[in-house]
């Protein structure tokens, strides 16, 4: 395991993080500003040695190709980042984007799906899936091109890999959920912890705001706003990954449980003390460079090599 250049411990680390969070995620802001914020924030990361990103677009949206070392591996792993559907880019994750491609050893694409609320729920579906296609047009089989991503963008995973395999019969190679919110009808307590612990990053106001401007006029059992509550057969190979002091615990619990009961070939890993999503710090903490390891080592052995061709 490659240990980050800085060595931040979790506790250290929620003190620094959590009034960032506290700031950004408030659902007294407009979302527009909440943007902005949690963009500013990922100016704190490190890049890596040897990255490369490059600004390209999937299906008409932009996408930023991140690669570390090699520029090719022939190898696609299509990444929908977090934000509860309203805020979050490629810039804001690019701490845990760069360390996946390197530690899965393979070319991560980082969507800018559409975001509510200007753009409701089944907008971020219909891009991703889009995108998803995109790649395959670009010389990626579907076994080459795995789908991850963390907390909306986990859910987002589900949902867009339940319409390829449905209405185009493609089945991504593997999934990769970062403590996947795959019910945002279900309004979380900020209470809800695997431990007793304080969520340091998502509450209760601001998820339960944000669920209803992704769902709009919608219908709330809509597998592709809740992807937990639609059919489950038949998908890939799942990695599910959740920390002990998030509000999401309980829930992402039971969708692996679900997942089982389906006969889905799953995992589900335990992070311990790792709080939502800090992933993103994976080039300062050792903890979280810990967990983008395993889910890049997850998804890698279930990559294939295409012959790609990127343009």
């Amino acid at each position: 395991m490659r240990t980050p250049r800085l060595a931040l411990s979790i506790p250290v680390s929620e003190v620094l993080f959590k009034p960032l969070f506290r700031l950004s995620l408030n659902a007294r802001l407009s979302p527009s500003i909440q943007r902005k914020l949690l963009d500013a924030s990922a100016f704190a990361i490190p890049a890596l040695p040897d990255q490369v990103i490059r600004q390209i677009t999937l299906a008409g949206r932009p996408t930023e190709r991140i690669t570390v070392g090699p520029t090719h591996h022939g190898r696609a792993i299509l990444y929908l980042h977090g934000g509860a559907y309203t805020v979050g880019s490629a810039r804001s994750h690019r701490g845990l984007t760069t360390t996946l491609a390197r530690a899965a050893e393979a070319e991560v694409y980082v969507l800018d799906y559409r975001l509510a609320p200007e753009h409701p729920c089944p907008a971020a579906v219909n891009d991703a899936v889009a995108a998803f296609r995109d790649l395959m047009s670009r010389g990626y089989a579907p076994e080459s091109i795995a789908i991850a991503g963390d907390s909306a963008g986990g859910g987002l995973s589900v949902a867009t890999a339940r319409v390829l395999i449905d209405e185009h019969e493609i089945t991504p190679a593997a999934l990769g959920l970062i403590s996947p919110w795959v019910d945002p009808a279900v309004r979380q307590s900020d209470d809800d912890t695997g431990n007793g612990a304080t969520d340091i990053v998502v509450n209760g106001a601001w998820s339960s705001q944000a669920a209803d401007m992704y769902l709009g006029d919608g219908d709330p059992d809509d597998p592709r706003y809740a992807p937990g509550r639609g059919d489950l057969a038949g998908l890939p190979p799942t990695l599910v990954q959740i920390g002990r002091p998030e509000i999401l615990f309980d829930q992402v619990t039971e969708f692996a449980g679900k997942l089982r009961a389906a006969g889905v070939e799953s995992t589900l890993s335990d992070l311990g003390r790792l709080w939502h999503v800090g992933h993103v710090a994976a080039p300062l903490m050792p903890a979280a460079n810990a967990a983008v390891e395993e889910l890049g080592d997850f998804l890698s052995a279930h990559l294939r090599t295409s012959e790609a061709v990127f343009t």
